[in-house]
């Protein structure tokens, strides 16, 4: 298989938080249960939102624009030991794209959705929406590495991967 040129992403939308910078904001959106944000859609992907209120989760895809450069071996936020990248969540990543499943509160205005649970900078670009499954997206037995016995209980982030937004 080919790898392919020139990919393009595009925004579809920003997500609004109360965090303006890295240090302090939660490091997943388990340890911002009740921080709300906002995704707001641009108005040509506003039709791809029907439907979507019956979810109680759904999954951010989106750019990790204020991360410095890409590191292949890192510490994470939950340990004190260098890591290979893609055996963390670290966002100093080749292709620097963030996931977080946030509770959908509801929908408000045309293209306005009102989250909890977000561990996200504000301004960031939205890349996807996708519903979250239990029956896919659920398995809670599953084994996580070295995070399984990571000593460090950190559930905020430092400045380790971000610079200033310019």
């Amino acid at each position: 298989m080919r790898a392919t040129q020139g990919v393009i992403l595009r925004p579809i939308g920003i997500i609004h938080s109360p965090f303006q910078r890295a240090l302090g904001t939660p490091i997943q959106p388990v340890f911002a249960e009740e921080t709300e944000g906002r995704v707001d859609l641009f108005p040509e992907f506003v039709p791809g939102l029907d439907d979507l209120e019956g979810f109680e989760r759904i999954w951010l895809l989106y750019w990790f624009d204020r991360v410095g450069e890409v590191r292949l071996r890192i510490t994470p936020y939950r340990d004190k030991s260098p890591r290979g990248l893609f055996a963390t969540r670290a966002p100093a990543r080749p292709n620097p794209i963030g996931l977080s499943c946030v509770r959908l509160l509801r929908r408000q205005e045309e293209g306005t959705l009102v989250v909890a649970g977000i561990d996200v900078l504000d301004g960031t670009p939205l890349l996807d929406i996708k519903p979250y499954v239990p029956e896919f997206d659920a398995f809670p037995n599953s084994r996580a590495g070295w995070h399984d016995a990571a000593i460090d209980r950190r559930t905020e982030a430092d400045d380790r991967f971000h610079r200033s937004k310019s």
